[in-house]
């Protein structure tokens, strides 16, 4: 039996969670933390900034604050719950589509996963929904959380 070096470690190192304030994805949070913490790695919470504002070229400036102003607030609610549960989290926000934005940030950070919400929007069940584009694109394991 060889016993020489063996790269890598045993459980994951890094989890990306997407994060947009709605229930779902707050329980997709919560359980990231949790795992994160039984599990000694660190979280990256992704906000991606999507919706017509995003896509316009020209966002008016009352658009524009409303967006940080979310992206801020999600930000303090993840310090505060990542500070609770004594978990290294890092808050990421970036405008684009969630899937590719959450895809390149997990790739960059060469994460273990991704934790995602399930969407309760009746539109998804036609289109797709984040998580489900999620798992048909990602190379990592994507967790999707009810």
């Amino acid at each position: 039996m060889d016993t020489g070096f063996e790269l890598g470690c045993d459980g994951p190192t890094t989890l990306v969670v997407g994060v947009d304030g709605s229930d779902t994805a707050t329980r997709a949070f919560y359980y990231a933390l949790g795992l994160a913490r039984r599990q000694h790695c660190s979280v990256i919470a992704v906000y991606a900034m999507t919706g017509p504002l995003v896509y316009e070229a020209e966002m008016s400036a009352a658009q524009y604050q409303a967006t940080r102003e979310l992206a801020e607030e999600l930000e303090h609610k993840i310090q505060a719950l990542a500070a609770d549960y004594q978990v290294k989290t890092q808050f990421v926000s970036v405008a684009g589509d969630p899937v590719t934005v959450l895809i390149k940030i997990a790739a960059a950070h060469r994460a273990d996963g991704i934790v995602l919400g399930a969407s309760k929007a009746i539109g998804h069940r036609l289109f797709g929904s984040t998580a489900v584009r999620a798992v048909r694109r990602c190379g990592c394991p994507v967790t999707v959380v009810p």
